[in-house]
């Protein structure tokens, strides 16, 4: 039952909002009574921690299950864009403006976490594409990690990119090519152009 009502809770959450889903919403969604649910997480509290920490816990292991394919880190970065893309459901709720506001310890928790796992594989990926000519070899690797992490929060700032002027969907691939672009060598322009263009048609 504690993973049943996890597994809802966590998809209740990403679709309407951590603040907007009240115990009462997950109650009724399941059918089953809040004292059910408080036999398990003691307050909403515990809940949205235990939910965020699953959550991170399976975006990791995706994370992990691409990289260990090898494909080259061009094509590495769409895929791992791909798949973090199936987490975000309706933008308009923002689950992480949300958290951050309503849960500022939650999310200073999690956004260390969070950091810690994309700094090491994107300096894994920069790596990898120096090794291979793709990358630019006068890269400095901290800096490109370290701004390419920071960009990502960025664009899930709603003040910056308002929600009803840019799709998440869109930022999301606007801004992993404007990244790309800026570190890639000719032969690497070269991958990127194909991907982008296979994915526009």
């Amino acid at each position: 039952m504690m993973e049943k009502i996890l597994e809802k809770a966590t998809d209740m959450f990403l679709t309407y909002g951590f603040k907007s889903v009240t115990m009462d919403d997950l109650a009724q969604e399941m059918g089953i009574s809040k004292k059910t649910i408080y036999a398990h997480f003691e307050n909403k509290t515990k809940l949205v921690t235990e939910c965020t920490n699953r959550l991170f816990v399976i975006i990791s292991g995706g994370i992990d299950g691409i990289c260990s394919m090898n494909k080259n880190p061009i094509e590495e970065l769409y895929e791992i864009k791909k798949f973090v893309m199936q987490f975000l459901k309706d933008e308009k709720s923002s689950p992480q403006y949300q958290l951050q506001k309503y849960y500022p310890k939650i999310f200073a928790t999690m956004r260390e976490k969070q950091y810690d796992k994309m700094k090491s594989c994107v300096v894994d990926n920069i790596e990898r594409g120096l090794e291979q000519g793709i990358y630019r070899e006068n890269l400095n690797v901290e800096f490109i990690s370290r701004i390419y992490y920071a960009g990502g929060l960025t664009i899930k700032d709603h003040a910056l990119f308002p929600p009803d002027k840019f799709s998440q969907s869109q930022l999301m691939d606007d801004f992993l090519e404007y990244h790309l672009r800026g570190i890639v060598t000719p032969k690497g322009r070269k991958i990127l152009n194909t991907i982008i263009n296979s994915n526009e048609e």
